[in-house]
């Protein structure tokens, strides 16, 4: 799709595409364009809306517009900026690597690919710093799948395009399994079950998803109960679909409120905060070996300590 934005002569406006992600749906475009390399501030992003150098498919926008999964975001810099992240030490766990692949045991507070207001600091720029080039394009090298910035634990990251491919086709496929350790507020009506609900960004406000979107996606999530206590539950959570907040918007739905979530869930909830879901188990069959990979990770020790008070007696 070539889009002409702005004019002036070639380099000195060099042009730019971003193509808007599930976490940035619904960010204002100057924030989405400050986030980006390129353009580096927040001051920047308006003056290059202001001097007409931006279209969103094709369509100049304001810079309060709020941008849309999906849509092709086209800009121009004046300046000879390349586009380019560059490695910083992030400190990172590796739970497995081999020369095709590695599972990262990400921290909690860390995001995992630059983003709006988001420019330095995140898991892509770690991976950097560790040497992982291959896959998903220049700003999210290796990057298969997503955890919110506050949930900690197992992502599988690519090393090469080919091992990208490959990766993206086992969770497409649902052999990818995914499993999280949540502690919910609340009695679950079963000890297990399967949650079908589309959901998307939320009509009335832009920094959430839920079932009440215009633009609803499939979503399947499916949990057990591994421990009943007095006002809680622990619940092992398995996912088919990787919808942005998808545990936390299905469990909230249901009437299991994410302990400690302050947007969807139990704010505060045993001294918590950050929501209590924990990324715990990846499995999957390798795809150039064939050979089982199955990894683990513990709970960290806040939330380990919010188990804790939960079991105990009169919580």
């Amino acid at each position: 799709m070539n889009v002409a934005v702005g004019s002036g002569p070639e380099p000195e406006q060099a042009r730019h595409r971003v193509v808007v992600s599930q976490e940035d749906d619904g960010v204002r475009l100057d924030r989405l364009l400050a986030a980006q390399p390129a353009v580096g501030s927040r001051g920047s992003a308006e003056r290059i809306v202001a001097d007409g150098l931006v279209s969103v498919d094709g369509t100049a926008r304001a810079k309060s517009y709020r941008v849309q999964e999906g849509e092709l975001v086209v800009f121009a810099v004046r300046e000879r900026v390349a586009p380019k992240l560059e490695p910083e030490a992030v400190d990172l766990t590796i739970a497995f690597e081999d020369e095709h692949l590695l599972v990262v045991d990400k921290p909690p507070g860390v995001v995992v690919h630059p983003s709006a207001g988001h420019a330095h600091g995140t898991l892509v720029h770690g991976l950097l710093h560790h040497g992982i080039q291959g896959g998903h394009g220049a700003f999210r090298p290796g990057i298969v799948h997503r955890l919110d910035r506050d949930t900690a634990g197992l992502l599988v990251v690519a090393r090469s395009d080919e091992a990208h491919r490959r990766l993206a086709r086992l969770i497409r496929d649902r052999t990818l399994v995914r499993e999280y350790t949540a502690l919910v507020r609340g009695r679950p009506a079963s000890w297990k079950g399967r949650i079908e609900a589309p959901i998307g960004r939320d009509r009335r406000d832009p920094t959430k998803h839920s079932l009440d979107t215009d633009r609803p996606r499939a979503a399947f999530t499916n949990f057990a109960v591994t421990e009943l206590l007095s006002a809680h539950a622990l619940l092992e959570v398995r996912l088919e679909t990787g919808r942005t907040h998808q545990i936390r918007v299905h469990l909230g739905t249901i009437g299991l409120p994410i302990s400690g979530d302050a947007v969807y869930g139990s704010k505060d909830d045993l001294g918590l905060t950050r929501q209590f879901l924990h990324a715990s188990r990846l499995a999957f069959v390798h795809p150039f070996t064939e050979a089982q990979v199955e990894v683990v990770s513990e709970l960290p020790d806040d939330l380990a300590n919010a188990l804790a008070a939960a079991r105990a007696p009169g919580s």
